[in-house]
């Protein structure tokens, strides 16, 4: 067996091909996110929430990234580690979506395992996990022909050194990668052990206008070390580390700035008093 199933597929995101291109073509309908089609944009931020909360945010930072010339290879960094979890990878293989397999780039995946320790992951041997699975029918759409590495970074410096690595290996290779970082932001309210400022409107307002904008400023800012620091202090990111590599690959080839193309909340959709913050970047 070579092709990792898609575990969310039918639940967090539609199972089927004609279902997904439905939902695509509605998230690129919606108003509010910027189509600045005259950029080339090397990497991107998005969200991995189920579909119905944050999907329209992901498809359009995704599509962004599709403006330029095509990617041979697209690098994801996601999981939801811990400051001293392991690095992951999985590099052989395919990985299923409803658009077709998305093929590993074996070679700048084997590069990226002869340099540094990673815990191997494959089709049977995996740690299931949505950070990266959500990105993957939007990637195989905008990107038919691209191939894929999916990487899990703990939010730690160390960290930087494989999306710093990303850019030279894919520089010495001749190829052109885009990387994405998966993240959602602050976890609030009693379903994430989290009320540090109670309950209600209030509460939303302070995670959309101070707990949140913390991170989102240092992401803009492409400031990788502020990145993890706030998030392992505000608890304004759960994959700190993917967006702090994201970012240190982006730089690495090439990018100086950043701008941000939409947030949200749960909330918008479901308001309760538990919800969770969303946000779309791109790197150019």
């Amino acid at each position: 067996m070579t092709v990792r199933n898609a575990d969310f597929a039918g639940s967090w995101y539609p199972a089927g091909s004609a279902a997904c291109e439905k939902e695509i073509r509605g998230f690129l309908e919606q108003e509010g996110f910027s189509r600045d089609t005259d950029n080339e944009y090397i990497g991107g931020i998005v969200p991995h929430a189920g579909w119905y909360y944050s999907g329209a945010i992901a498809c359009n930072v995704i599509k962004a990234l599709s403006t330029g010339s095509a990617p041979d290879a697209v690098v994801v960094f996601g999981m939801h580690l811990h400051p001293d979890s392991p690095c992951y990878i999985m590099p052989e293989g395919s990985w299923e979506t409803p658009f077709g397999e998305i093929d590993i780039h074996a070679e700048l995946a084997g590069q990226l395992t002869d340099r540094f320790a990673f815990q191997i992951e494959g089709p049977r041997n995996f740690t299931q996990d949505n950070t990266i699975e959500l990105q993957l029918p939007f990637i195989k759409y905008f990107f038919k022909d691209a191939k894929l590495v999916p990487i899990g970074v703990p939010p730690n410096p160390a960290s930087m050194e494989i999306g710093e690595a990303v850019a030279r290996i894919a520089s010495d290779l001749g190829i052109r990668v885009i990387v994405i970082g998966s993240t959602d932001l602050t976890h609030y309210g009693n379903n994430y052990g989290f009320t540090s400022h109670g309950t209600g409107t209030s509460a939303v307002d302070w995670v959309r206008n101070t707990n949140d904008r913390r991170v989102i400023d240092a992401i803009v800012e492409m400031a990788p070390e502020k990145v993890i620091s706030e998030a392992l202090t505000s608890h304004n990111a759960c994959c700190a580390g993917a967006v702090s590599t994201a970012i240190a690959a982006a730089k690495g080839m090439g990018a100086t700035r950043a701008e941000s193309l939409a947030y949200a909340t749960s909330y918008d959709k479901s308001p309760g008093d538990s919800f969770v913050g969303y946000v779309g970047v791109v790197f150019g």
